[in-house]
């Protein structure tokens, strides 16, 4: 697997255990959760540490998973240079996002949130985009060409925000989500597209063989451009 994926589980790992040691304390309060308050009030490293950070055990299991699922391939397909960059600006990207829907679009600038998985949103959306006919299945049940489930993915957002937005929905920071996913859109577009890769064809990507495989071909990343 390539380096950074499980550096990145880690870390997370990591602040999941501060949080489980030290529990609700005003040190991880400050420092682990992002809000426009945090930023209002000068944090503004929570931006990154929050998109770090975990407190329920099922949070951090799906986010991890979903990272090492899909992060391990793009990071064997970009390179490792360049899949850290993109994750931490996703990250950021994404925290912002929840902040500034928060504060201006839900009118509560005090919103709390923490979770790697607008960073994680991402990675999806790159993922989907280098391979759009790679078949995955929605829910572990539902079989679809991953450029469909990317429309799906951004589009349940999309709708969830809404609800929030007319006093409903469900407690999940969907303005991070859609900050992380329109990262990996524009980063793809703007850096990614028009690249060369091997072997390029539809694969059936629900298939833990097809995963090991790709990780070892993609070993050496082999693009038309410089490193970035």
């Amino acid at each position: 697997m390539p380096p950074v994926v499980p550096a990145l589980l880690a870390l997370n790992i990591v602040v999941f255990l501060m949080w489980l040691l030290l529990g609700q304390s005003q040190f991880m309060i400050d420092n682990f959760l992002i809000s426009w308050d945090a930023l209002a009030a000068g944090r503004y490293w929570t931006v990154l540490t929050s998109a770090f950070s975990h407190i329920a055990f099922l949070h951090i299991f799906l986010n991890m998973y979903v990272l090492v699922m899909f992060g391990s391939i793009v990071e064997a397909v970009i390179g490792s240079g360049r899949f850290l960059r993109f994750y931490l600006v996703a990250a950021v990207i994404s925290s912002i996002s929840h902040a500034a829907v928060s504060a201006f679009l839900l009118h509560k600038p005090d919103l709390p949130a923490l979770g790697a998985s607008g960073a994680i949103s991402g990675v999806v959306l790159v993922f989907c985009f280098l391979f759009p006919r790679a078949r995955l299945l929605l829910f572990a049940i539902i079989p679809m060409p991953a450029i469909v489930g990317a429309i799906l993915f951004v589009g349940i957002d999309a709708i969830g925000l809404y609800a929030q937005a007319g006093g409903g929905g469900l407690p999940i920071g969907h303005g991070a989500h859609l900050g992380g996913a329109a990262t990996g859109a524009l980063y793809y577009l703007f850096f990614l597209r028009g690249q060369r890769l091997q072997h390029w064809g539809p694969r059936d990507y629900s298939d833990v063989t097809t995963w090991r495989s790709m990780l070892r071909q993609y070993r050496r990343p082999d693009w038309d451009g410089d490193e970035r």
